[in-house]
């Protein structure tokens, strides 16, 4: 006689918000880099929210929480590239890096670094 065990493990679904915060995170690093970190930020914090007041009738904490952090990488990955333009840019109009030689005038390069 072989013993039947009904399948009645119930999972926990997903919030939707989680999933969608974890696609847009891996999309701001690759294809859509701005659009995707805000979005990724935005839905994570809102799936956060709301499976945090389901009182553990909805899973995807972690999801979330990965959304979140490739949204945070995305908007430093931002941020740090218009620094690094300003930079160059205020080097340029102050004539200490002219653009196309890839070169410094001399005794500049000092005071840069």
């Amino acid at each position: 006689m072989s013993n039947y065990y009904p399948n009645d493990v119930s999972q926990t679904p997903n919030s939707t918000m989680a999933l969608v915060s974890l696609i847009a995170g891996i999309l701001g690093l690759t294809f859509l880099p701005t659009i995707g970190s805000i979005v990724a930020l935005v839905t994570g914090y809102m799936a956060k929210k709301e499976i945090r007041e389901s009182a553990g009738a909805l899973s995807g904490d972690g999801m979330a929480t990965v959304g979140l952090i490739l949204g945070w990488v995305g908007v430093a990955i931002l941020l740090i590239g218009i620094c690094i333009t300003f930079v160059v840019l205020a080097l340029i109009a102050l004539g200490i890096y002219q653009f196309g030689t890839e070169t410094f005038l001399p005794g500049m390069a000092l005071a840069v670094f």
